[in-house]
């Protein structure tokens, strides 16, 4: 009798060993179409749900700001974000409309920057120059938005202060826009360099905008986050010259609640898989999980922390 309960437990065993993992359904919300975000967005969701038994991601298009409110209204529970509007959110420092509190941080994956790419013949050489021009950025929330708004307030304008402001949720919109005479400037917060700012130098000379050191210093005052950074001659076409711009990091954000397994095997999946990743998105290459584990200010994840100090590097 004994023998045979025995049996029976095996084979229950057995059984349960053998059922697949239970499905878990998950949202990431990328970026804008156009961007770096949405191609990495696809590789991460392959290389995740490979690494993960049972995960299925649902991606989405999305904005730095939009997608830390997603995940923290319980919307998304996966998302890109940049360094320093994530932690406006977390200081509960506009435009969020509260503290932000269920965000945990991931991974840091590659540097970001500003760009203000102009019509060469609109005689745009400096951000007060953008005064009665026609500006493209993207909608009201997204980060580049959010710092072009910024921007001309540090320079004493406003919105109201050029000939028209246009938002575009899509790059390759805004782009078109440009090339058709419709705007002279065009802002977006990506890689360098950019494919939608390569596909607008194609079509019209344009040179980029540089960020002068009053504006800087005024920007690291309300945010420590915005670092200067360098786009190197030769970047784009007929670019003869370094122009620093203002920088920030792209990040992977969790929900705090997703479990912690899920996120410990996303974050090790990311760090054994960081040629993929610089395939899509080339200043990915040479990440290390020390680079990953930088402190931004925003609270870890405890799955990617147990793989951070796994790694030696927490």
């Amino acid at each position: 009798m004994i023998v045979k309960v025995a049996r029976l437990a095996a084979l229950a065993a057995s059984v349960v060993m053998a059922l697949p993992a239970a499905a878990q359904q998950v949202t990431m919300m990328t970026g804008p179409q156009g961007g770096s975000w949405v191609p990495l967005g696809g590789a991460l969701k392959n290389m995740w749900e490979q690494a993960v038994p049972g995960l299925q991601i649902q991606a989405t298009p999305g904005a730095g700001i939009a997608n830390i409110r997603g995940v923290d209204e319980g919307k998304a529970q996966i998302g890109f974000a940049n360094s320093s509007t994530t932690v406006d959110g977390i200081e509960g420092r506009a435009p969020y409309p509260k503290k932000v509190t269920k965000v945990c941080q991931v991974a840091n994956l590659y540097p970001q920057y500003f760009q203000v790419a102009a019509l060469a013949d609109a005689n745009i050489n400096s951000f007060a120059d953008l005064k009665g021009k026609s500006v493209v950025t993207q909608p009201k929330g997204n980060t580049a938005e959010i710092l072009t708004e910024t921007v001309l307030k540090l320079n004493g304008m406003s919105y109201q202060s050029l000939s028209k402001a246009n938002f575009q949720a899509s790059y390759t919109d805004a782009v078109s826009m440009m090339k058709d005479g419709h705007a002279q400037v065009m802002t977006l917060g990506t890689t360098a360099p950019a494919s939608a700012v390569m596909d607008l130098a194609s079509a019209r000379d344009i040179k980029l905008v540089p960020v002068d050191e009053k504006t800087m210093a005024e920007l690291q005052k309300q945010n420590p986050g915005y670092i200067r950074r360098v786009i190197k001659a030769g970047t784009y076409p007929k670019q003869d010259k370094d122009v620093p711009v203002i920088g920030y990091s792209t990040h992977i954000v969790a929900a705090c609640d997703l479990p912690e397994e899920t996120v410990y095997r996303m974050t090790k999946a990311m760090a054994q898989n960081v040629d993929t990743m610089a395939a899509v998105v080339k200043p990915i290459t040479g990440l290390t999980p020390k680079d990953m584990a930088i402190d931004i200010g925003v609270p870890f994840h405890k799955g990617a922390a147990k793989f951070y100090k796994e790694s030696g590097v927490m």
